[in-house]
């Protein structure tokens, strides 16, 4: 199925590109993950309605909407861009309209990435490559300190990785690389296109 098509399924706005300058350098420009890309993940990684999934650099919300509609999962959009949040929330306003689901599961921050309070609850942490190196280490770290002191199963998802992203999490955190979904190559033959799931399990680390 189409982007048009999906926009239409969800009866949200999420497409085009960033038209307006980030508020930090380092954060990266808004661009929204393929609904093709969402489809290959979804079939082949499971969310549950007993998820809480956190998408850092959420833009317009197309992912939190896209998880909530086909899993009832609970997902926060964290957005640190002022205009896109505005525009998440009038596609959460469109989207609840149309779909009669539970207002609490899906919701949108206006902050700093580095700045959320990770919440017990939350498990699995969306990234496609939303902020520098330095935002990410800091963002790994308030979810390690999470994890101890609510002791969880957590998941960081990334999309279309960076390699200074892959380096920290394999050189310098108890995360394994616990699964890789490839996109089927397209014609520019970019090798980027991947999921990477990494997981914090003790059970896996002490095995």
């Amino acid at each position: 199925m189409n982007e048009q098509h999906f926009e239409k399924l969800l009866n949200i706005k999420t497409s085009g590109e960033q038209k307006i300058f980030n508020e930090s350098m380092h954060y990266n420009r808004y661009e929204p993950t393929d609904y093709y890309a969402l489809e290959i993940l979804s079939k082949k990684y499971e969310f549950t309605s007993e998820d809480g999934i956190i998408d850092f650099g959420c833009g317009k919300g197309r992912l939190n909407f896209y998880i909530n509609h086909f899993f009832d999962a609970t997902v926060t959009g964290i957005e640190m861009n002022s205009f896109f949040y505005k525009e998440a929330l009038e596609n959460q306003k469109s989207y609840l309209k149309m779909h009669k689901k539970n207002k609490n599961n899906i919701n949108f921050l206006n902050c700093f990435a580095e700045e959320y309070k990770i919440n017990p609850f939350d498990n699995k942490f969306y990234f496609f490559n939303p902020f520098s190196i330095q935002i990410f280490i800091k963002v790994i770290k308030n979810i390690l300190i999470s994890v101890e002191k609510c002791e969880r199963t957590v998941d960081i998802i990334l999309y279309y990785p960076s390699n200074d992203y892959i380096y920290f999490l394999e050189n310098n955190t108890t995360f394994v690389r616990w699964n890789e979904i490839k996109l089927p190559i397209s014609s520019n033959k970019d090798p980027r296109q991947v999921f990477l799931i990494y997981r914090l399990d003790n059970n896996l680390v002490n095995s």
